[in-house]
């Protein structure tokens, strides 16, 4: 693998394997699970709401009605058409045909419905962890595991040899994982965004049954014919991770749905183990296969550990992580188990990127709150180094789309969608039948809009593709309830309005809808993005006489909602009237406001591409990349004394401004103190001051009293106290207040009930008050112990979230949360001192010295000194061993910059 090759991995590989032994039938498909609710009665008739078969067995072609509920005499219409085994499959970089962006594999399609493939061996869940959804191994995607009841009845494993997985086999593309991720990728590579890229991530269908010889020839072929590196995990391990920590525990947090379940401790801890063993397969794989100078991005919930385990091993590699689903509040996120784990895990990227600015909000919040670290806007400071947070949505492919859009058989479906609905008004949408899509809220939206707007109700057909999720029996009972209820009491000879499709359909069929609809409705109770109305925008600027211009109604709590500019008529899925009322709006809107709103959601959807998706990603993470390079301690130079004492001695003018705390002395309470060598300090800072080319200067975040307490005998000291907010000028009495007593009142007085609150509840915490901050101490008492510092998180961002107007923020430390100003800082005061000096006291000589958070301000302001030519000679030194922008470090700590300044301030030798 060639230097500076990309890695995309993502839990499943866009390509999977299908055994050849056509002498052996294939496996039987899995038969649905028995219903509760079978028949519905419906005034004098029963209406079997169950009547639909599987979309494997619809075969007919002919342009005639879909069957619904009420209709079950009529023939088939829609059609899914199965991916062949034979299909090309072009390598990653060549050309590629577009597959779905929102990959909905029917769960009831196990292996072997598309492919020849093995199925799961995994055992079933520990005993005491009977959980609802136990029986959605692999989620439909890999096979089901048999029940408990029916594991007397399963093949022993020494006797489980199957000639068909000892036969010939072929890869073919795979219908599941990240669709628009993968076109994403294909974009990219095509319009030259990305060099050589590596997929990895898993084959797509259990591997316990297969010989070790098996997999190292399936692994090789991928690698060299399909650059793609297989991950191999036990069956058990794959069907703990996705189908009970995945799908029952993140899936649903990550969407604001606490889950009823898992119920057991035990069921809990052995899921998470799963888990965090796939996640471990995956870094050690990426560690195993990573060459110096590759470009490692890991994607998408199933690895949110990954990062942080790559980065264990691989201290100095360039990492993004990007999360495809929505970020919850930290109230949601807080209820899982494994909270920390999972940041940390994400953490270990050099880059946490999401798709909305909300979701990246929300993870700033929950890491300040959860791990008690300081959250900028930027990204996250941890003890040593920073970590990048940033959002930019994902995009679709729109030169694939509209190959696709023109090739014979969508154009013939087109024709053939028209001529069956001429006269119609089609509201299309596809979405998977979970409690998330928001299936039900439409529905019931709908049937409130025929049943208010009468005038509609011979006009409108709404044809809902909804592919299964045999999990939810309640949902499905419920929304087939909602649909025989349209059927009934809508419905007539000639017209029926509802057109419930629960099933997919051929991609063909798909394009063709989104280019004939007039509306597309999206009620997602929440959504990371939604590609589904790209996709829908794209479909309708056919040729001129096929232009539709179609409205979208869009869910506020889609990704998607956040970046079209309100063109889209948005809407709360959960306010049926508003939804209803967006419908008629869709359907009378004029062709002049269509064409409005069409032409600008166009642009957002042609700017926010694929391609540029991918490259923006990349070109922001080498850029954060470099920053943390350039600021890590290992690659910043040690101070040089040498070339510094020249520099000093050739200077006219100099400015030095010092830290206090941590630079010129170590932590500690006034009262207590200790200055490191408090002669040596107070002599070199005399010495300093005694040259008249010297301005010295002490900042801190203490009170002007307790400066001047301290360095009282360093006579024609400039002083800055509370990190900014008062300056006293060199030689001077008197100090500068930039924050008026009012001011300072006002945001104090609502802060300190704040704090009250936490005190009463943290043992041993108070509060320290200085003139313009506001200090809560806590001690952490037990090492096993987080809650201190959870509610030290707690009130960092109850503060934050109530002062958001007032210009304060509280961020917390190791054993506070400060509260102070963000108006002014210790780079702010300096600006203000280099203000205040005569044109023949500016210097061309500056030393900054500092070692915490506190001073990166500064080190900035003084880098920009350099940059703009102002200060001929700056230096800027960090004595902690943090991350810093300053230009040099200081290994030997305060004792080292005390020795400096002492030599400093001697005059030079001459010989």
């Amino acid at each position: 693998m060639s230097q500076g090759t990309t890695l995309v991995v993502s839990l499943f590989l866009p390509y999977t394997v299908h055994f050849h032994d056509d002498d052996l039938p294939p496996p039987r498909r899995p038969s649905p699970p028995p219903r509760t609710l079978t028949q519905v009665e419906r005034k004098n008739s029963t209406v079997d709401v169950h009547q639909q078969q599987p979309a494997s067995l619809f075969t007919g072609l002919s342009p005639t009605p879909p069957r619904t509920p009420a209709a079950a005499d009529v023939p088939e219409f829609f059609t899914q058409v199965q991916p062949s085994a034979a299909t090309h499959f072009p390598r990653p970089n060549d050309p590629q045909t577009l597959v779905r962006s929102d990959s909905h594999i029917p769960e009831w399609s196990g292996s072997g419905l598309f492919f020849n493939q093995p199925r799961s061996r995994a055992e079933p869940p520990p005993a005491g962890a009977k959980v609802e959804t136990a029986n959605a191994s692999y989620a439909g995607r890999v096979g089901r595991r048999p029940s408990p009841r029916s594991r007397q009845n399963r093949t022993p494993r020494s006797q489980s040899k199957d000639p068909r997985w000892s036969s010939e086999w072929s890869v073919v593309p795979s219908p599941q994982g990240n669709g628009g991720l993968s076109n994403a990728i294909k974009a990219a590579i095509e319009s030259k965004c990305l060099g050589d890229v590596f997929m990895i991530g898993l084959i797509g269908f259990p591997t316990d049954i297969l010989d070790e010889r098996k997999k190292e020839e399936i692994h090789e072929k991928l690698e060299s014919e399909w650059d793609a590196l297989t991950v191999f995990v036990s069956d058990k391990d794959f069907d703990g991770h996705y189908a009970h920590y995945c799908k029952i525990i993140l899936w649903p947090v990550f969407h604001y749905q606490i889950p009823d379940h898992p119920k057991s401790k035990a069921y809990g801890d052995n899921s998470w183990e799963f888990y965090r063993n796939l996640n471990q397969a995956f870094a050690n794989k990426i560690v195993k296969t990573y060459k110096r100078g590759d470009i490692i991005w890991v994607h998408d919930y199933h690895l949110l550990l990954v990062p942080g385990m790559i980065r264990e091993k691989l201290p100095d590699a360039q990492i993004g992580f990007f999360l495809h689903a929505a970020f919850p509040s930290s109230e949601v996120f807080r209820c899982l188990a494994y909270r920390k784990e999972l940041l940390m895990g994400m953490l270990g990227a050099n880059l946490v990127a999401f798709q909305t600015h909300e979701y990246a909000h929300h993870f700033l919040q929950t890491c300040s709150r959860i791990l008690s670290v300081e959250a900028t806007e930027d990204g996250v400071q941890l003890d040593n180094h920073f970590v990048n947070v940033w959002s930019l949505p994902i995009g679709v492919y729109p030169k694939a789309m509209a190959e696709e859009r023109a090739k014979p058989e969508v154009l013939e479906w087109i024709k053939t969608i028209q001529e069956r609905y001429a006269g119609k008004r089609l509201i299309v949408a596809r979405d998977k039948l979970d409690h998330i899509r928001g299936v039900r809220q439409k529905l019931l939206a709908y049937e409130l809009f025929l049943n208010k707007f009468p005038e509609w109700k011979d006009k409108v057909v709404l044809i809902q593709v909804a592919t299964s999720d045999q999990e939810n029996s309640d949902l499905n009972d419920t929304v087939s309830e909602i649909v025989t209820r349209i059927e009934s009491n809508h419905s007539t000879l000639t017209h029926h309005p509802l057109v419930f499709l629960k099933q997919d359909i051929a991609f063909s069929q798909y394009v063709a809808l989104m280019s004939v609809a007039d509306a597309l409705m999206i009620t997602s109770l929440r959504e990371g993005m939604n590609l589904t109305c790209h996709e829908f925008i794209l479909c309708q600027d056919g040729k001129a006489s096929n232009k539709k211009h179609g409205p979208v109604i869009l869910s506020e709590f889609t990704g998607s909602a956040s970046i079209f500019e309100a063109q889209d008529l948005s809407v709360n899925p959960w306010d049926y009237k508003a939804c209803a009322n967006a419908i008629k709006i869709a359907l009378e809107m004029g062709p002049e406001e269509k064409e409005r709103r069409y032409m600008k959601m166009r642009n957002v959807v042609m700017t926010h591409t694929g391609a540029a998706w991918v490259k923006g990603l990349s070109t922001h993470l080498a850029k954060v990349y470099e920053e943390h390079f350039q600021r890590d301690m290992l690659s910043i130079p040690r101070l040089s004394f040498n070339p510094l004492k020249e520099s000093y001695d050739r200077s006219q003018k100099r400015l030095f401004i010092l830290d206090y705390e941590g630079t010129l002395t170590s932590y500690g309470s006034v009262k207590s103190t200790i200055l490191v060598s408090p002669t040596k300090v107070i002599d070199a800072l005399n010495e300093l001051v005694a040259d008249d080319k010297n301005l010295v200067y002490v900042m801190s975040g203490r009170t002007m009293d307790e400066l001047e307490m301290i360095f009282g005998r360093v006579r024609g000291l400039g002083l800055i106290a509370e990190n900014g907010c008062f300056v006293r000028l060199s030689k001077a009495d008197e100090w500068t207040e930039f924050l008026t007593e009012a001011k300072i009142r006002r945001w104090k007085d609502s802060v300190r009930d704040i704090l009250q609150y936490y005190v009463e509840r943290v043992e041993g915490s108070s509060v320290e008050e200085r003139n313009c901050s506001l200090i809560f101490h806590y001690y952490k008492t037990d090492e096993f112990d987080d809650s201190s510092s959870r509610q030290a998180g707690d009130c960092a961002n109850h503060i934050n979230d109530a002062c958001v107007n007032q210009k304060v923020r509280a961020f917390p430390t190791k054993d506070s949360v400060i509260i102070e100003p963000t108006e002014f800082d210790k780079g702010t005061a300096a600006a203000h001192i280099m203000k205040h000096l005569k044109k023949e006291d500016r210097p061309d000589f500056l030393l900054i010295a500092g070692n915490d958070r506190d001073d990166e301000v500064i080190f900035r302001w003084a880098k920009s000194m350099s940059d703009s030519g102002e200060v001929k000679n700056v230096t800027s030194v960090s004595v902690g061993n943090r991350n810093t922008v300053a230009m040099t470090t200081l290994t030997q700590g305060t004792v080292g910059l005390v020795n400096v300044l002492s030599k400093l301030a001697k005059p030079a030798t001459t010989t």
